[in-house]
């Protein structure tokens, strides 16, 4: 029993994530920008499924649940496991100022001090994919969420570990497909723009 797709919905832009900070546990709201770009993503939504979603799962952050408002995807069921990596004494720190005290930091790679480990962050995806998977088979299935944590979770869907994350960026208010080609997970559709445009100064970390 397998869902037939899964949609990955990184969430719009905030102050934090323009400005390429770790944007984990402080729940931030969008910018008017990130507005426009969740209200977007409705059409983009609507021509990969025509018939609608048959589950929507969200981060209990603000930044998600507002862009699956504004996207059209209520109701949704808000999903704990979701919730963006523990960046811990590194939140609000972007990845060079890190790399001023911790030369080569990377989260895939490095510790986060008081936060989250790559294995934590590891469990929960699994979880959330059990979830996914629990849909029931054919279903499609939505998930509204942060960058690592859908990196992460996509490295999990393809059965790697989760440093593969790494691999995959991923735009703010972007839209993938994960899916099935004879019965292998793949990626069918990654990082399909926003109708909204970005600044080239838009960050992942978050």
């Amino acid at each position: 029993m397998t869902v037939a797709r899964v949609l990955l919905v990184r969430h719009g832009q905030t102050e934090w994530s323009l400005a390429r900070r770790h944007t984990g546990r402080t729940d931030l709201p969008l910018t008017p920008t990130g507005e426009q770009q969740a209200a977007a993503l409705r059409s983009r939504i609507d021509g990969l499924l025509p018939h609608g979603p048959g589950l929507v799962l969200t981060s209990p952050l603000l930044r998600a649940r507002h862009t699956a408002d504004l996207a059209g995807l209520a109701p949704y069921v808000v999903d704990p496991d979701l919730v963006e990596w523990d960046y811990g004494t590194y939140e609000g720190l972007t990845r060079a100022e890190i790399q001023q005290d911790v030369p080569g930091w990377s989260v895939w790679r490095s510790p986060c001090p008081g936060g989250e480990s790559a294995g934590q962050v590891q469990a929960r995806c699994d979880r959330a994919l059990a979830r996914i998977q629990a849909a029931g088979d054919g279903a499609d299935v939505v998930v509204v969420a942060h960058g690592h944590l859908l990196r992460a979770l996509t490295a999990r869907w393809l059965g790697g570990p989760l440093v593969n994350g790494e691999w995959y960026e991923l735009a703010a208010a972007s839209v993938c497909v994960l899916g099935y080609e004879h019965g292998t997970a793949v990626i069918r559709h990654w990082n399909l723009p926003n109708a909204v445009p970005i600044t080239t100064s838009e960050g992942i970390d978050s």
